[in-house]
């Protein structure tokens, strides 16, 4: 895991001490391969982003997601990468928007486990201001749509449609974004 407490240090000197948030669940096993990732990779973290324009909130959607989900945008840092440089990549990869972090919301010590298999997975949520008003992502094979919504909404009638997936990975979602719009307040 290239994203080591060395590399947080200077983050959280710069933009605050985020809340932690610890979980642990069990997944079903596709969940359980989403996370362990694709050919192989070792990536075991996230970026997540609360970009916010005004009271607006960016939100993005892709391909796979059941209808009605929607969440905040974020990705993988990648190896040589900085973290806000790869912040500043995925927020512009998944809604088209240049933007400027201002918190360290929350770093989470998450555990995803299937039968006897374990995965620990981290992810660090900042707070972001829009230097723009136009959603329009980059990468359309990842991102289906984004668009501008509110914490209101994330905390309402999203995180409800999140919840009746009864899937765990989107439970560990709704977690995290109740842990990060509660740092925002």
């Amino acid at each position: 895991m290239h994203i080591t407490d060395a590399v947080l240090e200077p983050l959280r000197a710069r933009y605050g001490e985020p809340g932690l948030l610890e979980w642990r669940g069990e997944v079903s096993e596709p969940e359980f391969h989403l996370a362990a990732g694709r050919l192989g990779s070792t990536r075991r973290h996230d970026v997540t982003l609360f970009i916010l324009a005004g009271e607006r909130l960016a939100l993005i959607r892709k391909p796979s997601y059941p209808p009605g989900i929607w969440r905040t945008p974020g990705g993988g840092v990648d190896e040589g990468e900085g973290v806000v440089a790869g912040a500043a990549r995925e927020a512009l990869e998944e809604t088209g928007l240049e933007i400027e972090l201002e918190r360290y919301l929350v770093a989470t010590q998450a555990v995803f486990t299937y039968a006897e298999e374990s995965l620990e997975w981290r992810t660090h949520v900042f707070s972001a201001r829009a230097l723009g008003e136009t959603l329009a992502p980059r990468d359309t094979r990842e991102i289906e749509r984004a668009r501008w919504g509110t914490k209101a909404e994330l905390a309402g009638p999203i995180r409800e449609r999140l919840l009746e997936t009864r899937r765990a990975l989107w439970r560990y979602r709704v977690e995290l974004h109740e842990a990060a719009l509660a740092a925002l307040r």
